[in-house]
């Protein structure tokens, strides 16, 4: 029997890779755990998922199994370790979550999926992915829901078995269809948490404004209130600080929820830009031009800096 460590770097939702690994593992007779640096040398292996490139790698070590697009997008699980069950234990969760499809139908600069996945292709059905029976809650991985040829048959799954989804990786409103507006209007999804109805598209290039509007719009008229759809608004990539307060101020005129998402976390405009839109009562309430004002603290830093050039 050996000892397997688990550490999952950066993962918002389980990590369904290392769940896989931990059923695979535990199958062969083995002991799984999540990873502790204390005990590094007890394990006979350490597995490691890094998603993001920014995401703090200092736990990480040479001897480790690593993966994930942090890492690399060429690693992938073993074909006998894919198709393996998630283990829900290791994180203790009570809901169900997966792919239908993987792959993307665009090749945006900026985003690893189509590098990683290429085109769309199905992956499982919901009812292949809704393990947790006494749950009526999943959460769907897809990058491209509607990119899946069988995506009107996944939405009749998900009707007829009464669930709550949510779309974590977003949808695109850009090219939505009338058919999948109302598709989309027909089925009970919610946020991540799962407490606020609400369906998140994604408004990345400041070209796109006309058709983000005419998805917008054949979503309110198949019934989606503005107020349940959420904006992912990517900024500091190929655009500047009066195109992003133009989306975040248009699609609040609109009605919807903007949700800044910087490309450079290191840019102090985008941090500022970023928090500022997402801390809602500022949003509503503060000027952005004011809230770059130093706070107190910060002016209380700066003036310590001057006097002490003025000494220097």
């Amino acid at each position: 029997m050996q000892k397997i460590g688990i550490l999952d770097v950066d993962s918002k939702i389980p990590n369904l890779a290392l769940m896989k690994l931990s059923t695979y593992h535990k199958n062969r007779g083995d002991e799984v755990e999540g990873y502790l640096p204390i005990l590094h040398r007890t394990y006979s292996k350490i597995y490691a998922s890094k998603i993001f490139n920014f995401s703090d790698g200092s736990m990480l070590t040479d001897d480790m199994i690593k993966g994930g697009s942090g890492i690399d997008l060429k690693t992938n699980l073993p074909e006998e370790i894919k198709n393996q069950k998630p283990d829900y234990s290791l994180y203790d969760f009570e809901h169900s979550l997966g792919f239908t499809q993987r792959g993307c139908r665009f090749n945006c600069g900026f985003c690893v999926v189509p590098k990683k996945e290429g085109s769309p292709y199905e992956e499982n059905t919901i009812e292949e992915i809704w393990e947790h029976r006494k749950s009526k809650f999943i959460i769907l991985l897809d990058n491209d829901f509607f990119g899946n040829p069988s995506w009107d048959e996944r939405v009749e799954e998900i009707k007829s078995f009464g669930l709550k989804v949510n779309f974590s990786q977003g949808l695109n409103i850009r090219i939505i269809s009338e058919k999948q507006a109302t598709a989309l209007a027909s089925i009970n999804f919610t946020n991540l948490k799962n407490t606020f109805k609400q369906v998140t598209f994604a408004w990345d290039q400041i070209q796109d404004e006309r058709v983000i509007e005419r998805g917008f719009k054949r979503c309110v008229q198949a019934g989606i209130k503005p107020y349940r759809m959420q904006f992912f608004v990517l900024i500091g990539y190929k655009t500047t600080p009066e195109e992003d307060m133009h989306r975040v101020r248009l699609l609040d005129s609109w009605g919807a929820d903007p949700f800044v998402m910087a490309f450079d976390r290191s840019d102090p405009y985008q941090k500022r830009f970023q928090r500022w839109v997402n801390h809602k009562a500022l949003f509503k309430t503060v000027e952005f031009k004011d809230y770059l004002k130093p706070t107190k603290k910060e002016q209380l830093e700066i003036d310590n800096s001057n006097q002490l050039e003025m000494f220097a």
